[in-house]
């Protein structure tokens, strides 16, 4: 099996610290509003990873945390007049809602950084007492030109950075030593969440809380970090500088990063009106949709979103399900149960495309060329299965289909469909939970609707719904 080394810049076999074991951490979202189709890529790309060598046999511990201490957070519950707590835990509730739409695996562990302030703590120590860290008035920064090697893994020259890119370098440069110094400690601020520390009450800098979760709950050193490339520099970067310096060891051993993804062949950005919540899709599509056209392009190639890619994505979906469906019914009322021998042939042919799809994931997880090998699968099945077909070689083919759907977290099974006086008693039911103020019931019936394909609109005339 081969990755792509964001270090190294090219495929390398991948041999992991711990025969049969991966360890791997995927920097998560910062939890304060409802996660975004960006946010959406690296959670099932990753999931996907986990799941394919999951399905090669290894014992994968795969961390991801939640950013729930953060500037963003703390405006927005300065905006409501809540607690940042309030706010970080209302969107970790429905960004797990969103995961689980999308069939991403829960982590072996979702730390929270406000949860591991005392680890910080004492590994912000360890890098003053090394020499690699200073105060100054009770802000801590991490002498950056202390760590020889900062910029292997962007790429990046120290002195190019000062010289040549001044937009890259961290604010607040009046207190520190040298410019390109990054803070790992800051004092708290009016209407700020705090934490007592040896330097002032106050909070971490984003960084350190990564390479301090990292440490606790996969050790100090871990096969796979991953995340969006957006992430390579600074965050990524400095996440190495500390966590190197303080446990004197390589942090990493592979860095694996997916691409951007952009809406309509342009950047998403609020400015531009192309900004898209997970949830928001989940109105217009199942969240199925989405995983299957985010894993119909590699991940480390540039993605653009658009209404005829879903579309396709849809379809192609489709193609699977209702080949799938035509497996079941042709098991349901197969004529005889037992293989014949062309069949038994036959499935001894399907595992040409089982070879197909793992050559293609052994690939640096290569989903594009791994969905054509299902295609290839799903068509063999509808050309060699009919009325004729023996039970059990309908039911192999099935069973096979839905099993390599399921190491890319797709679920190809037709979902039940519901009358429409039987969505019609849902709804008025939600309507009275919401009368009561029931809102987690109401909540509860909405997502029940939706992950039967049901999707609906609250106007001002009342509720609509469509299926999806």
């Amino acid at each position: 099996m081969k990755l792509y080394n964001t270090m190294s810049k090219q495929k390398e076999e991948f041999v992991p610290l711990e025969e049969g074991k991966v360890k791997m951490y995927v920097c998560g979202p910062t939890v304060y509003n409802f996660i975004h189709i960006g946010n959406a890529r690296p959670m099932i790309v990753f999931d996907t990873v986990r799941r394919y060598f999951e399905y090669k046999g290894f014992d994968v511990n795969f961390v991801s945390n939640f950013t729930d201490v953060d500037d963003k957070i703390i405006k927005k519950a300065n905006e409501e007049g809540v607690t940042a707590e309030e706010i970080s835990k209302r969107y970790i509730a429905e960004c797990k809602k969103d995961m689980d739409g999308m069939n991403v695996k829960p982590a072996t562990k979702n730390p929270l950084a406000t949860e591991e302030i005392g680890g910080m703590i004492e590994m912000i120590q360890s890098l003053i007492d090394k020499g690699y860290a200073y105060e100054k008035n009770g802000t801590v920064y991490y002498r950056t030109r202390q760590f020889k090697e900062y910029g292997k893994l962007s790429h990046k020259n120290l002195d190019d950075l000062r010289s040549g890119n001044r937009s890259l370098l961290v604010s607040g440069e009046d207190e520190k030593e040298d410019p390109l110094d990054f803070v790992l400690w800051k004092p708290k601020k009016e209407g700020e969440p705090a934490w007592e520390s040896p330097w002032s009450e106050g909070r971490p800098g984003w960084h350190i809380e990564c390479s301090e979760m990292s440490k606790k709950y996969l050790g100090e050193q871990i096969d796979i970090h991953a995340g969006g490339e957006d992430l390579v520099f600074p965050h990524h970067e400095n996440e190495i500088a500390q966590s190197e310096a303080a446990n004197g060891k390589e942090f990493a051993k592979y860095w694996l990063h997916n691409a951007f993804l952009n809406i309509d062949n342009r950047k998403m950005s609020k400015s531009l009106g192309n900004f898209f919540t997970v949830r928001e899709i989940s109105e217009k599509y199942d969240l199925q949709v989405l995983r299957f056209f985010m894993l119909s392009a590699h991940y480390r190639s540039p993605l653009n979103f658009s209404s005829d890619l879903m579309e396709a994505a849809k379809s192609g979906l489709d193609r699977i399900i209702t080949a799938t469906d035509n497996l079941k019914f042709l098991a349901d009322n197969a004529k005889t149960e037992t293989l014949t021998d062309i069949e038994d042939d036959a499935l001894t042919k399907t595992q040409n495309y089982v070879a197909a799809f793992e050559k293609a994931m052994d690939d640096d997880f290569n989903t594009a060329d791994a969905i054509a090998a299902i295609f290839d699968l799903v068509k063999y099945a509808n050309t060699t299965a009919n009325g004729d077909s023996s039970k059990a070689y309908v039911t192999a083919l099935y069973e096979l289909i839905v099993k390599l759907a399921d190491v890319l977290g797709i679920v190809v099974e037709k979902k039940e469909e519901l009358l429409d006086a039987d969505i019609e008693a849902l709804i008025q039911e939600r309507q009275a939970a919401r009368k009561e103020r029931n809102f987690t019931r109401a909540d509860e019936i909405r997502d029940e609707l939706l992950a039967k394909g049901i999707i609906l609109e609250d106007t001002r005339e009342g509720v609509k719904w469509k299926r999806a």
